[in-house]
C-alpha cells in the first residue's frame, strides 16, 4: 500500500469513489457526479495551490483526500477546507485517517494554520471520525442546502494545524513545493 500525490491518471478511480456520495446521498451538495474529465481538471487545478493525495493498494485507488482554499479573501489564506473519501470496500480500515494525517502534515509544512471540514447533517460516522482526529465543531449553517427533497444543515469543524503566529508567513503553493510531501 502507498500514499501518493494524485495525478490525472487517478481521475477515473477518484470519480468512481465520489459518485455514490453525489447520487445516493446528501453528503455532497453536487447534483451530478463529475465525469472523469471534470475530476482530472479538479485535480490539476487543486494541485497548483494545495495537496491532493491518493491511497493505493498496488495500482487501485482506495481513497483520496485533498485541501482547497477556504474563502477567496486574503485574510483567509492560512485556512483551508479538507475532504476525504474512501471507496466502500476500504472503509473502516484506517485509510481515511492515514490520508488526513499525511494531508495535515503536508499542509502544516506549507504554512497552513487551520483545516476546516463541512459535514452535511446528520452524519454520525463522519462527525465521529473528524472529532476522533482532532476536529472541533465551530458552528452550523441551518437549512443551507436543498438536496433529495429536504433542506439540509451543514456543520463546520476546525482542526488547528499549528501554533498561530502574529507574523505568519504566507502559505506556500503546493505546485512549487511538492518535495514537502513524503510518500509512504
Amino acid at each position: 500500500m502507498s500514499m501518493q500525490i494524485a495525478t490525472t491518471a487517478d481521475a477515473e478511480a477518484i470519480a468512481s469513489i465520489y459518485a455514490p456520495f453525489v447520487t445516493d446521498s446528501a453528503i455532497s451538495f453536487e447534483d451530478t457526479a463529475p465525469t472523469t474529465e471534470e475530476m482530472a481538471q479538479r485535480i490539476e487545478r487543486t494541485l497548483q495551490t494545495h495537496p491532493w493525495l491518493v491511497f493505493k493498494k498496488e495500482d487501485e485507488v482506495l481513497g483520496y483526500a485533498y485541501a482547497t482554499p477556504h474563502r477567496s479573501r486574503a485574510a483567509y489564506r492560512w485556512s483551508c477546507e479538507t475532504s476525504v473519501y474512501v471507496g466502500e470496500a476500504a472503509r473502516r480500515a484506517g485509510v481515511a485517517k492515514k490520508l488526513y494525517l499525511k494531508l495535515f502534515e503536508t499542509l502544516k509544512s506549507l504554512g497552513y494554520a487551520n483545516a476546516l471540514a463541512g459535514i452535511t447533517l446528520p452524519n454520525k460516522p463522519s462527525i465521529g471520525f473528524h472529532e476522533h482526529i482532532g476536529f472541533q465543531l465551530i458552528g452550523i449553517y441551518k437549512n443551507i442546502g436543498f438536496k433529495n427533497g429536504e433542506w439540509r444543515d451543514v456543520g463546520w469543524w476546525n482542526c488547528p494545524l499549528q501554533q498561530l503566529s502574529n507574523e505568519p508567513s504566507d502559505p506556500m503553493p503546493f505546485a512549487e513545493n511538492r518535495h514537502l510531501f513524503q510518500s509512504e
